[in-house]
């Protein structure tokens, strides 16, 4: 039999663990406390330690009691400092002569031309060298106005500002631009939106959601004078548009004026300027980029710069081959299997 209860025990132990935690803690106190006492300096007489200084850094007289005692001064100047040119002189930099008005640095067509011409490589940017930089402002064009307000800059921009009709009679028929006067003015067609730029997207809106706010911005491959993305921007969808340089002028030029986001580039041997997953939509329309070739190298461009989920619209040739080959002059043979090859990339 058990001498006494198991209860009594329990009592036993946790007062024996109350006293051991006490003792340990008592004994913490007190070590402290000479440790503490043993490192405490005698006190000081506060006058005796004590030195004003004024201002202008001199000492009050009589203030300090103890004579030997050396006044600190304080030193708020500056040790760091660089040296700066005080001459008046500033390096001005001339003005370009007038035939470089319309110069792009990287973009230039007379030295794109010694580029192989595999992928439309001489078309891609070439920026010059060291030997070959310009020191010298590009001047604006002789005439040049402020370009009107947006959103009157979607429809107008000023002719002397961009002295080129080449577009309006090569792109008569498709009605992109029209001068009138001293303007140029803009009705909004394209080559595959004849009925204008806002009855396009209309039509798009049937088929993709333009209007719950899950697409806010597009980009527009061969823009054009990116019609396309002015309009787009009353729906609260920003285009990004480029475009490559033609032989007399960059169409791009067109979509600046208009107050339009728009860079001269290209589809080629190089990537795009942006980031993977930066556009909601990818948009061609007619765009001559032949998407088929190269292992269908340009179409995985456009589906790394599009979100997961992103829409590319692809119209003009060879989509709708049927009913347009006749016009498009090319063969219904070509044209369809082209449009095959695409479907299978």
């Amino acid at each position: 039999m058990a001498n006494g209860s198991p209860k009594q025990h329990q009592l036993e132990a946790k007062r024996k663990r109350i006293t051991w935690i006490l003792g340990v803690s008592g004994l913490c106190v007190l070590f402290y406390v000479l440790g503490a006492w043993q490192h405490t300096a005698a006190p000081t007489n506060l006058a005796q330690s004590v030195t004003k200084v004024a201002c202008d850094g001199s000492n009050f007289a009589g203030v300090s009691s103890n004579p030997s005692s050396e006044s600190a001064v304080l030193d708020f100047n500056s040790h760091h400092q660089i040296q700066f040119n005080n001459t008046d002189s500033v390096n001005e930099i001339p003005p370009c002569d007038m035939s470089y008005s319309e110069y792009t640095p990287c973009q230039d067509p007379r030295r794109g031309r010694k580029f192989d011409r595999n992928m439309l490589k001489y078309r891609e940017r070439h920026c010059p060298t060291k030997d070959e930089l310009l020191l010298c402002l590009i001047p604006a064009p002789p005439k040049y106005k402020t370009p009107f307000k947006w959103p009157q800059s979607r429809d107008y921009a000023w002719y002397d500002n961009i002295p080129h009709k080449e577009l309006s009679i090569e792109k008569a028929v498709q009605n992109w631009i029209q001068v009138e006067g001293d303007r140029f003015r803009f009705p909004g067609g394209g080559t595959m939106f004849p009925r204008g730029a806002d009855a396009y997207i209309d039509d798009i809106s049937e088929l993709i959601p333009l209007t719950d706010g899950s697409i806010r911005t597009a980009i527009d491959t061969g823009c054009g004078v990116a019609s396309w993305g002015a309009y787009l921007l009353k729906r609260d969808i920003i285009a990004m548009s480029f475009a490559p340089r033609d032989t007399h002028e960059a169409q791009v030029w067109f979509a600046l004026e208009r107050g339009v986001p728009a860079m001269i580039g290209i589809m080629a041997s190089q990537r795009l300027p942006y980031p993977a997953r930066a556009f909601d939509m990818a948009h061609c329309s007619r765009c001559l980029i032949p998407w088929h070739q190269n292992d269908g190298l340009y179409l995985i461009e456009v589906d790394r710069v599009l979100r997961p989920g992103g829409y590319w619209i692809l119209s003009g040739p060879p989509i709708h081959w049927k009913k347009y080959w006749r016009g498009w002059e090319r063969t219904a043979e070509d044209l369809k299997q082209e449009q095959d090859a695409i479907e299978d990339v």
